[in-house]
Order: structure tokens, then sequence, then C-alpha cells
């Protein structure tokens, strides 16, 4: 059986970790703020995973069990809050857009953490501002309970490009299209084509993260064209992929 730590307090740093590396399951008694100044960040729950580029942070309320993976060279800036302290007001991962400004306040107040001056309680409060304003994105891949959504959720781990209809790939898991696409409903809070369409979003900045060429990635994730991934990514990330792979 895996050992959870327990971190009373979550630290505020910068840690670099090499592509791939990870920082096993543990939980804080203190919110925390986490974002990739360079690379990109996955964090996984028992509730699911989410994925973000330099353009979001992800937000880990106290006391939720969670794990890091590094994808590319990864710039993790943490931010520890005290419980106290939740300028959001959520109980559950979140995935926040991070504009130029609060970029730029969550790397200034990650490099220093020891100083308790002013100025830097200053930062501190503009920084939960610019927090409590930013907006909240729905790019969470939940993970399935039901063990038929876990099958197929498996088969499409293994290749996102799969394209098969959820008639076909309920074929290979036992259960009708009609079944299957009440439990995504039921289990996950989505369509099978919404959440398809995460799981490939993921996938791809994880290739991106890994300098993996557009036309690669828009292929390897299951689009018909490099210009549809790009639509479907510029309106999810506000930006290019060609930017993304970089910036």
């Amino acid at each position: 059986m895996t050992q959870i730590r327990h971190e009373p307090v979550a630290p505020t740093r910068v840690q670099r970790l090499a592509p791939g590396g990870a920082i096993d399951a543990h939980r804080h008694d203190d919110h925390q703020i986490v974002y990739a100044g360079r690379g990109v960040l996955a964090v996984t729950t028992g509730a699911g995973s989410w994925v973000a580029p330099g353009t979001r942070a992800i937000w880990v309320p106290a006391g939720v069990v969670h794990a890091h993976r590094a994808h590319g060279e990864l710039d993790l800036h943490l931010v520890g809050l005290p419980a106290t302290d939740n300028p959001l007001g959520l109980d559950a991962p979140t995935v926040l857009a991070v504009g130029p400004l609060l970029r730029e306040l969550i790397i200034a107040y990650t490099h220093a953490p020891g100083d308790d001056s002013p100025e830097r309680a200053r930062l501190r409060a503009v920084l939960l501002d610019q927090v409590r304003a930013s907006p909240q994105e729905p790019l969470h891949l939940p993970a399935p309970a039901s063990p038929l959504l876990r099958a197929l959720s498996g088969i499409l781990q293994a290749d996102p490009a799969d394209g098969r209809t959820l008639a076909e790939l309920g074929r290979e898991v036992g259960a009708s299209d009609r079944t299957l696409s009440r439990l995504f409903r039921s289990d996950l809070g989505m369509t099978f084509p919404q959440w398809r369409t995460q799981l490939r979003l993921q996938h791809a900045l994880v290739l991106l993260a890994e300098h993996q060429p557009v036309t690669t990635v828009a292929h390897r994730c299951g689009w018909s064209s490099a210009s549809a991934f790009i639509d479907v990514f510029r309106r999810t990330f506000g930006h290019t992929p060609g930017s993304h792979a970089t910036g």
C-alpha cells in the first residue's frame, strides 16, 4: 500500500523537475496554488487529472491528496496559503487562467519565500486579488468510477487517436452506446465527445512540452488535420499550439 505523505504546511517555493519527474501523492493542511513557469504540469487526485501549461495554474485545496508530474523541463512555483485563507471559496482542485500580471506576481512571490517584509505582504495581497479575479476553467479530466468507463478510458488513454465511435468502443467493453452515454453523464458529468476532447487536449499539452511538431501532435491526438487541432486548442487555451510550444 502506497504511503501518502502528510505535510502540515504547504510550502511556498520554486522547485525544478526534470522531464518525467514526479512528486508522489501527498496532502497539506494548507491550500496551495501550483503554477508551471516553464513546462507543463499534471496534477492527479482520486477524482481525476488536471494538466496546466504556463497560461494556467491549479488551485489545490487543503487536505486533497494529490501528486505532481512534469512534462518537459518544469519550473514549479508553489504558493502556500493557510486553510483559513481561501480566496476562491473552493474545496476541489480547479484550473485558473493566468494572465501576464498574475504570472509575474507568482514568480516574484515564490522567489523570496523567507521574506516577511511589509512589501512582501502587499505583494501577497495583490496576488490574491488577481487569483480572485482569475477565470476558472473546466480543464479537468475526471476519473471514472464505473468499471465499464474505466475499461473504455484505458483504451483511449493508451491511444488518444483511436477514432472509434462510442458504439464501436462499446462492443469492445461489452456495453451499448446508450448505456455508456448515460454513464458518462451520470458518472463524469459530461458527454463522451466532451470527455474525449479533454483527454486529447491533455495529451496534446504533454506532447507539445516534449517539443513534438504541431502536425505530429494533431495526428497523434486524433484530429483529422492540423488546422482542426489548432482551432480547438486556440478556443480552449487562448493561443495557438505553435506559440505554446515555442513560448
